[in-house]
């Protein structure tokens, strides 16, 4: 049997939302038989649902179902079950994403998807149709909102934590987060009362009350080594505020230190794995390798970068301040000279 391919599943999604709206209360052997699903499959389709909804990721964003009593019901999802009438922006947001899924497809998928239902086809269409409202003026505003879109892809561990912590929220339950934080390399235990999920520059986040700092805390999903979802009240305190994102996930302290970074092609992923201010390509120089970046940092404990770029050796080195970059350097210098001593 043939996976299932994520545009199929998206159009059961659509259709199945409004006639759930419509058949409030069915049996979950009649819905599934409704769009020939088993059960299992039908209880996985509402788990997805639960992260659906409004922007924003707040619970009374997304759509609520429950399905505990053996009967299936929808609430908060009457958005999808009115006609559906877009803004410019949505138009255009959606070409881009339609797009992207052209571009992105594998070939073997694109024939499999023909093969089994014109999805491809489905897809042009929509299209023809979008460009064709939108009008030729609207073209060059199609590049600037391809630019604001982000497509978010969680592999299957990831995935689950959102369905975990989503069900957290929801049930207004406490999570037991074992977390490693990146910039000690420390794998810490903390129970957490989360507030909201949301993705942004490619990672999944909680936001959550920790009683182990006793303050509000961001925590990348994918950093997540154990995850229990506790049987205890999680609603965060009066005093929990969340932080405002527009300036973006990371927010240092004034205070911070400012580095600078140069990195080498091979060690690039720094820019993917730690929070920073900015990262720029180099040009290519006679005898440099192409690729280079410079990353800018901003870091309370300049400590974990000295370890950083011990453990990168030659693939990175500080340009500022100086007397990090001293500190580094001699670092090494010592590790060096203590190596040959033991030779």
């Amino acid at each position: 049997m043939s996976k299932e391919t994520s545009t199929a599943r998206v159009a059961r999604l659509l259709t199945m939302v409004p006639w759930l709206l419509a058949h409030q209360g069915v049996p979950m052997q009649e819905a599934a038989a409704q769009f020939g699903l088993t059960p299992a499959a039908l209880e996985r389709d509402l788990e997805l649902l639960f992260l659906c909804g409004l922007p924003g990721g707040m619970p009374d964003d997304l759509i609520e179902a429950e399905w505990e009593t053996g009967r299936v019901y929808l609430g908060n999802a009457d958005t999808i079950a009115r006609p559906l009438r877009l803004s410019l922006e949505e138009a255009l947001t959606l070409i881009v994403a339609l797009r992207a899924i052209e571009a992105t497809a594998p070939i073997e998928a694109r024939g499999e998807e023909n093969d089994a239902g014109g999805h491809a086809d489905v897809i042009a269409s929509t299209l023809a149709k979008l460009e064709a409202a939108t009008g030729s003026a609207a073209r060059p505003l199609v590049d600037a909102a391809g630019r604001r879109i982000h497509v978010q892809v969680a592999d299957e561990a990831e995935t689950d934590r959102v369905v975990a912590l989503q069900r957290a929220l929801s049930t207004r339950r406490r999570a037991r987060l074992e977390y490693l934080v990146a910039s000690r390399d420390e794998l810490t235990r903390r129970d957490v009362d989360p507030m909201r999920l949301f993705a942004q520059d490619g990672h999944w986040y909680l936001e959550a009350f920790c009683h182990r700092a006793r303050d509000v805390r961001l925590f990348r999903l994918d950093r997540i080594e154990g995850l229990q979802v506790l049987d205890t009240d999680g609603t965060p305190p009066p005093q929990a505020r969340g932080r405002d994102l527009d300036a973006g996930v990371y927010q240092g302290a004034a205070a911070d230190t400012l580095v600078e970074l140069e990195l080498a092609p091979s060690a690039r992923w720094v820019a993917d794995y730690y929070p920073h201010e900015g990262v720029t390509d180099l040009p290519d120089l006679p005898g440099q390798p192409a690729g280079r970046a410079r990353l800018i940092l901003r870091v309370g404990d300049p400590g974990w970068v000295r370890r950083l770029l011990w453990r990168l050796g030659g693939q990175a080195r500080v340009v500022s301040p100086d007397w990090l970059a001293r500190e580094v350097r001699a670092g090494a210098l010592d590790a060096a000279r203590a190596y040959n001593d033991d030779m």
